[in-house]
């Protein structure tokens, strides 16, 4: 046991300090949390019109309904400035914390990505029509400034709200919008800007200085789409989409690929590297990005798109925090004889019930404990796995809203799926990651306190 976690010390450790400090990554994470205001927004409207229109719809109360018209007007309107253009909220803040973590001016860094991402989408549609317009209504369209030809109806400045202001352009804004602001970032850093003198308001000034690396960015991105759109078929972000996003959400919402993720998180963790933040890039930009599909299609009535999103992890894999610690925290105030260590546990439940779990993880501690190293990566593992085969065979719903991080068991995963089946599965699971905790806490008994 010793060998092997000295192996994972020596090989594993390294890699994951490495990946916590890179800076991009951490901007990447940080972005995503940053569009988290807007992320709950809509998850609130998406809740509320479910309570207000399509749980009392199912029941015929129609006339309910038609009375909460006003409720779900507004909501759809909150939808809409949230969770329906989370892309394009997602393109500013990207480039705002990338700028941030290369110490460069933050806000023209978020136009810059914002705009590269405006160039990646379709901004022409064609509509075809079952049969050919009068002369007039060609006339009509023709004159406000679209092509008519036959049946084919095509206007230009058309952006295709539902289809790429979503999740659907996270893709495109790491990629496209990441070279944008890599070449800002670069300008600034070897100061090819405009110099304004010391009586220039700061704000002023700000804006002049980024003025050059801004337009050589911008004309790269305008370059790319331009020659894209040009010589290909499609668009950059469609291109994107099928090439790269489309395989990654669908490799995602394999067993192996849950597996792992949950795995190295576990891992992390048990090396005092916090294990969600080093692979929050990965968890939220393939996971996240699939939740918040399922999100949309549920809002509009769609069938969901995923099963497995990145709430799920958080459901039923992590209860109470990575490694499902709350559970820990219950079986060593049931079975634990060591005053330490139920003295940690009095003070780490009440985080633990809200998912906060750095008190028992530094201060049991499970980091680099053998004993709890075993149960700390077995129960997510048992756990995850459980919740995996049953949403995969349909005895639970998938996620359908968002929910916040640090909402207690059973109210999350109810809020979460609005499947009553989901708290089952979280108690279920919940059972069996303390069934698993139990016989290492009893073995702890047999280990004295280190005093020093």
């Amino acid at each position: 046991m010793n060998s092997f976690i000295n192996w994972l010390s020596k090989h594993v450790v390294p890699i994951a300090s490495k990946i916590g400090s890179i800076k991009w990554l951490i901007a990447l994470r940080d972005a995503f949390i940053s569009i988290m205001p807007a992320t709950m927004a809509g998850a609130v409207a998406t809740i509320l019109n479910a309570l207000v229109r399509d749980i009392p719809t199912r029941f015929g109360w129609t006339g309910f309904v038609n009375a909460m018209q006003p409720l779900i007007g507004i909501n759809a309107q909150v939808w809409t400035g949230s969770l329906a253009i989370l892309g394009l909220v997602f393109a500013f803040t990207f480039g705002y914390q990338m700028s941030t973590q290369y110490k460069v001016e933050p806000l023209t860094g978020g136009i810059v990505t914002l705009g590269t991402f405006l160039m990646c989408l379709p901004q022409s549609y064609t509509l075809t029509l079952t049969k050919a317009l009068s002369k007039a209504d060609a006339k009509t369209l023709t004159t406000a400034g679209a092509a008519v030809a036959g049946k084919s109806v095509t206007g230009w400045g058309f952006f295709n709200f539902n289809t790429f202001f979503g999740s659907a352009g996270f893709f495109t804004v790491m990629i496209m919008g990441g070279l944008a602001i890599s070449i800002y970032i670069y300008l600034m850093h070897k100061n090819i800007t405009i110099k304004m003198p010391d009586s220039v308001p700061p704000a002023i000034a700000a804006a002049f200085t980024g003025i050059i690396p801004a337009t050589a960015a911008l004309y790269v991105g305008g370059i790319i789409t331009w020659a894209f759109t040009k010589f290909s078929a499609s668009t950059v972000i469609e291109f994107i989409s099928k090439t790269l996003q489309d395989p990654l959400l669908h490799l995602s919402q394999g067993y192996g690929s849950v597996l792992l993720m949950t795995i190295l998180v576990q891992v992390f963790w048990f090396f005092g590297l916090h294990g969600t933040n080093v692979l929050g890039p990965i968890l939220d930009g393939i996971w996240l990005t699939a939740q918040i599909a399922n999100i949309n299609a549920f809002s509009q009535h769609q069938a969901l798109p995923y099963l497995w999103t990145r709430n799920c992890f958080d459901l039923y894999a992590w209860i109470g925090g990575a490694g499902s610690t709350l559970l820990l925290l219950i079986a060593i105030l049931i079975f634990s004889k060591r005053d330490d260590q139920r003295a940690v546990a009095k003070l780490a439940i009440a985080p633990g019930f809200f998912n906060v779990n750095e008190p028992v993880m530094f201060g049991l501690p499970i980091v680099l404990d053998p004993i709890y190293f075993i149960p700390f990566l077995l129960a997510p593992v048992v756990m995850v796995t459980i919740a995996y085969f049953a949403i995969q065979f349909g005895l639970v719903s998938p996620i359908k809203t968002q929910i916040v991080w640090s909402m207690p068991p059973i109210i999350n995963s109810l809020i979460a799926t609005m499947d009553w089946r989901a708290p089952i599965l979280q108690i279920v699971n919940g059972i069996i990651g303390f069934l698993i905790y139990v016989p290492f806490v009893q073995a702890a008994n047999r280990v004295k306190p280190v005093v020093d």
